[in-house]
């Protein structure tokens, strides 16, 4: 029986264009003043160190660590530090009201009604955890961060790797079993099945639903079955 939802975002809960389209050209066309405004806040130092330290470039070269950003941005790396700088980039933005979080109605309706019914909510996201709860705080549906008990990034391993899947499990401290995945990546879901949850390849952009015998293959949150 199925008593925990862990749900990927771009692509899921959420159109993929808000995510390429807004927030990714809104951090690129701001990282480079937003770095060189915020060097000495620690948050930042923290990030900026761990892009010279995996870029191999000097801490004290603001450029090149611009540079470096830029590249991964356009690239759509998933590297932790850079997308904790997104995270902080985005928070102005969102402050700012220059754009709200796109969520499908359907993804919205169901998680409502998940929570409402008691089942616990989780969010897996290669976007920083920062970033995550401004998405669902500054989004079209409200300030959804309610509905949530907690959120994993790539601090947990990638999402291709079973064993992250395992350490969220550990984490959300139910049986493995009892936890369903949604994702728009197959990759993502067979890593999650890898180490045991129940799974949803959520398939938003097919015109016909492809099928796979590990998991749930739905267009939509409508059609998602909690018992099996």
């Amino acid at each position: 029986m199925i008593k925990a939802i862990l749900t990927d975002i771009e692509g899921t809960t959420s159109s993929i264009q808000f995510v390429h389209q807004v927030l990714f050209p809104y951090a690129a066309q701001n990282l480079a003043d937003f770095i060189r405004q915020q060097r000495g806040d620690d948050a930042v130092e923290v990030a900026l160190r761990d892009v010279a330290t995996d870029a191999k470039i000097d801490i004290a070269d603001t450029g090149a660590l611009i540079a470096q950003l830029l590249d991964w941005i356009a690239e759509d790396k998933k590297i932790t530090a850079l997308k904790s700088l997104q995270g902080m980039i985005w928070e102005y933005g969102y402050r700012n009201g220059d754009f709200q979080a796109h969520i499908y109605p359907d993804a919205l309706e169901k998680l409502i009604a998940w929570h409402k019914q008691g089942l616990e909510l989780y969010v897996y996201s290669s976007g920083s955890i920062h970033a995550q709860k401004l998405f669902f705080g500054f989004n079209e549906g409200g300030d959804l961060r309610y509905l949530f008990k907690n959120y994993f990034d790539t601090t947990s391993g990638a999402k291709r790797d079973w064993e992250s899947y395992r350490r969220i499990q550990q984490q959300i401290n139910l049986p493995v079993s009892e936890i369903l995945f949604l994702s728009d990546i197959v990759e993502e879901v067979n890593a999650a099945a890898q180490a045991g949850m129940q799974t949803a390849w959520v398939q938003r952009e097919s015109e016909n639903v492809a099928t796979h015998p590990q998991h749930q293959c739905v267009c939509s949150f409508a059609d998602i079955q909690l018992t099996q």
